[in-house]
């Protein structure tokens, strides 16, 4: 039993030098990134771990969200996402697991993704925690070039078949947050492996490069009296070279099961936002956005759909630093 304990305080250990070297290392230093690629979500407040795997956990139960975003509505092959989430913690409240699954079309373009995350929570108040997270997956690019038509229908870069690249990915996190749900605060590298996509095999290289991006994220709950909290909530986006871009929202909640919110998207939208929760278990969430940019003159605004479901809770059983204790 001694032997074991050892082996996991090593294991632990390892794991936080390994998110360190991984947060801080060549992904943060020199390394050349390009462009925004990642999908814009309106609730990000209500499904954090879509961007974070260090999210992963820290709610007492397993939850699955499924968002679905439907952008720039009037124009033809507009980006749509659909996602899958699932996440949870093992009985010690100490490790959390989740998975996620999502697609992002654009055009003629498709982009698949499967992860896995693991997240470890460290107790550093008495109300506080701080997790560490860290997702790995596979992404598969495709394009239909059939569906798009060229200046020179003779010209061979582009075959009319349908071309598909497989690459692994990386993401870190980490993520402060109460115990009690009042506020949060975190951070996240997604892309950290910045893999090349190379359609055709003639093409010894590539601009097609998978760009770091960083997300910071907070919020904090308000309880204005015993029916009403306000919940403001930040999100910040970079990606070298586009420009720094932010989401300020805020939401008035009614008893935890009904909300309305409003948020600002710079160089973008507009968002009004609805949720309802059933049964404290089933919540449903919409938000519609309001496009600030020029492509307001084609397009309507973005529709995004938010489902979740909360469907196994949790039981704290004895720590490991419990059963230490009784080895002693």
């Amino acid at each position: 039993m001694f032997s074991f304990l050892t082996l996991l305080g090593g294991l632990r250990w390892s794991f936080l030098l390994l998110f360190f070297s991984l947060l801080f290392g060549e992904g943060w230093g020199g390394s050349s990134l390009y462009a925004q690629q990642l999908p814009h979500y309106s609730n990000y407040m209500l499904n954090n771990f879509v961007m974070n795997p260090a999210v992963a956990g820290t709610n007492p139960y397993f939850e699955g969200l499924s968002n679905n975003r439907y952008q720039w509505i009037g124009i033809t092959d507009a980006p749509r996402t659909y996602i899958l989430s699932v996440n949870g913690p093992t009985k010690s409240l100490n490790v959390g697991l989740g998975g996620l699954l999502f697609t992002d079309i654009v055009g003629p373009t498709r982009r698949t993704g499967f992860y896995l995350s693991y997240a470890y929570h460290i107790k550093v108040a008495e109300k506080v925690k701080l997790s560490f997270g860290l997702s790995g997956g596979i992404l598969q690019f495709m394009v239909d070039a059939s569906k798009i038509t060229l200046k020179n229908p003779i010209d061979q870069v582009i075959s009319t078949g349908l071309q598909s690249v497989i690459a692994p990915d990386f993401g870190v996190g980490i993520y402060a947050y109460s115990t009690d749900k009042k506020w949060y605060a975190g951070a996240s590298m997604p892309q950290i492996l910045q893999n090349r996509i190379n359609f055709y095999e003639t093409a010894s290289t590539s601009l097609s490069k998978l760009a770091t991006h960083f997300y910071i994220t907070g919020g904090y709950k308000y309880q204005l009296n015993e029916n009403f909290t306000i919940e403001p909530s930040a999100l910040i986006k970079f990606v070298k070279p586009a420009p720094v871009q932010f989401d300020l929202g805020v939401r008035a909640i009614y008893r935890e099961k009904i909300w309305l919110g409003a948020a600002y998207r710079n160089l973008d939208a507009v968002s009004a936002m609805v949720g309802y929760t059933m049964q404290e278990n089933l919540t449903f969430a919409y938000s519609y956005d309001f496009t600030t940019s020029n492509i307001r003159k084609y397009s309507t605004g973005t529709h995004e759909f938010m489902i979740g479901i909360k469907f196994y809770k949790v039981e704290k059983t004895e720590s490991v630093e419990t059963v230490k204790e009784v080895v002693k």
